[in-house]
């Protein structure tokens, strides 16, 4: 079965009553399912707008200039990560969310722990106490817990700075709307649009102004938050774990949390210094994680992103669990208690095909979606699905959060292994994977390496090769200049062999 996702515009609708609005790269057994109504065992699903209920056909068709995948991303001090831009983003952001009614309207703002994000937050600041809306600032603090902060503090908005798990020289802003749901693609491309019009009707008058403040509590409620998660009548006193923060938002708050639930604690990656977030550390270089459970004789590890929206994790071994596998463990846990609702997960189109066998044979679904966590989320909230998530880390449980949340996630396999007495290296390898490839290529420029013939062509012959006994998927990153290219087969020459064809032409559309 040969798959494909070349972006936004490759969708087609559903015919079927199957309750979703548009598939893209289904197998013909899946739309065939579809289209007469019944459920595929499989689909790959674009959530409907959070707002509306429905999916404008004009978004599909419509260029982002800002927005990625995951809110705004970009090298600090280049556009679009500028502060006159970032300021006419929080200008924007506030006439889209301010409301009717006389109450004073309110945001909170989160970061992670670059350089760049002490000329963003100020500039962010400017925009919305110039629209009239007051600003609470966070400090360091996890995604997640700025989207349940926005939620808890009954805000209009929330902002978190951050590039994930890019380099220091990134940054970004991700928005969460008042219910702490990141926003739809057609409430991004609005604030686009009012990004490109004049500011004077959007200027508060001098006795409206915002005012900003900045809380010291913040962390303290979001550990709280997260230890309970953690079923009350268990503890980490048996266990001795590492935790890598990645220099990034969750260095004071991920080691406290564990302590405090009885846990030994060997941090990593808690020293910031503006240039250090993700360098060598964190969830994209687990070395030194490795490394240091193997060195103290750690129970687990834990290795944390800079915004702490998706972890990693290794074994008393030193071996990686990733995304894929943390997601088998919860929905195994969850379907023998009874907690996994619709008896169904949710994950991207990358997560690999023995998650997918595995779910199968225990009577679980597999829901796949387009890369990014909060398309998994929507459909998620949709289909009344309580777990989600990525191959990368990202694990969301709408039982506890409203995003991705990395500390969270590890807390939950974390009372998987409370409750028995076998090594991690043997709970934690639910699954065998199917051999699985992914490539990146970087490009320049603004011309599109998917569009050109020789990479249709070189798809289409992949495709043709793999038939059923494996999978492929080409895309844009929506975060950097990226093509990525992943391939899934039986056998690993094939395998290898895709996945070369493919970035052997996109490089040669390249240069």
């Amino acid at each position: 079965m040969g798959w494909k996702l070349l972006g936004r515009a490759s969708f087609r609708a559903c015919k079927g009553g199957c309750g979703v609005n548009m598939h893209s790269g289904l197998n013909s057994s899946a739309v065939k399912a579809c289209e007469t109504g019944a459920k595929p065992a499989i689909s790959l699903c674009r959530p409907a707008c959070r707002h509306t209920g429905r999916r404008s056909d004009w978004v599909k068709n419509m260029t982002r200039k800002y927005f990625g995948t995951d809110g705004i991303r970009g090298q600090a001090n280049t556009a679009p990560i500028t502060p006159e831009i970032v300021m006419r983003l929080g200008m924007a952001a506030a006439r889209y969310f301010r409301r009717s009614d006389d109450h004073r309207h309110k945001v909170v703002i989160g970061k992670d722990t670059r350089l760049s994000g002490y000329m963003i937050e100020p500039a962010l600041t400017a925009g919305f106490t110039a629209a009239g809306m007051d600003v609470i600032l966070f400090g360091p603090l996890p995604t997640p817990g700025v989207a349940v902060m926005t939620r808890s503090l009954r805000a209009d908005l929330g902002v978190m700075i951050s590039a994930s798990h890019n380099a220091y020289q990134d940054n970004g802003i991700k928005l969460f709307g008042p219910d702490g749901y990141k926003l739809s693609d057609e409430a991004e491309l609005e604030i686009e649009g009012m990004m490109e019009q004049p500011m004077d009707a959007v200027l508060a008058a001098p006795n409206e102004l915002g005012r900003a403040e900045r809380v010291d509590d913040a962390q303290s409620r979001y550990v709280e938050i997260v230890k309970a998660t953690f079923p009350r009548r268990k503890t980490l006193s048996n266990l001795r774990i590492v935790v890598d923060c990645a220099n990034g938002a969750a260095y004071k708050v991920a080691p406290k949390v564990l302590y405090e639930l009885g846990a030994e604690v060997i941090p990593l990656g808690v020293s910031p210094n503006g240039f250090n977030i993700n360098e060598e550390c964190g969830s994209t270089d687990t070395r030194a994680l490795r490394e240091a459970v193997q060195t103290y004789r750690a129970d687990i590890g834990i290795a944390l992103d800079g915004d702490a929206d998706r972890v990693v994790m290794c074994d008393e071994k030193g071996q990686i669990i990733d995304g894929d596998q943390v997601l088998a463990m919860i929905a195994r846990s969850w379907q023998a208690e009874g907690r996994l609702s619709r008896s169904s997960v949710a994950a991207t189109v990358m997560s690999n095909l023995g998650l997918e066998k595995y779910l199968r044979s225990i009577d679980v679904g597999l829901d796949r979606t387009q890369v990014g966590d909060r398309y998994v989320v929507q459909h998620m909230r949709e289909h009344g699905i309580n777990l989600g998530g990525e191959q990368s880390g990202h694990v969301v449980m709408t039982d506890f959060a409203t995003t991705g949340d990395g500390l969270v996630a590890a807390l939950q396999v974390l009372s998987v292994v409370t409750d028995s007495d076998i090594p991690l290296s043997e709970i934690a390898h639910v699954f065998d994977p199917v051999p699985q490839k992914l490539e990146n290529v970087r490009y320049e420029g603004s011309k599109d390496p998917l569009k050109a013939k020789t990479v249709m062509t070189a798809i289409k012959d992949v495709e043709a090769m793999l038939g059923e006994k494996g999978r492929l998927v080409v895309r844009k990153s929506g975060t950097e200049p990226l093509i990525r290219v992943m391939a899934e087969a039986e056998e690993d020459a094939m395998m290898l062999e895709a996945v070369a064809q493919v970035v052997a032409a996109v490089k040669d559309a390249t240069n």
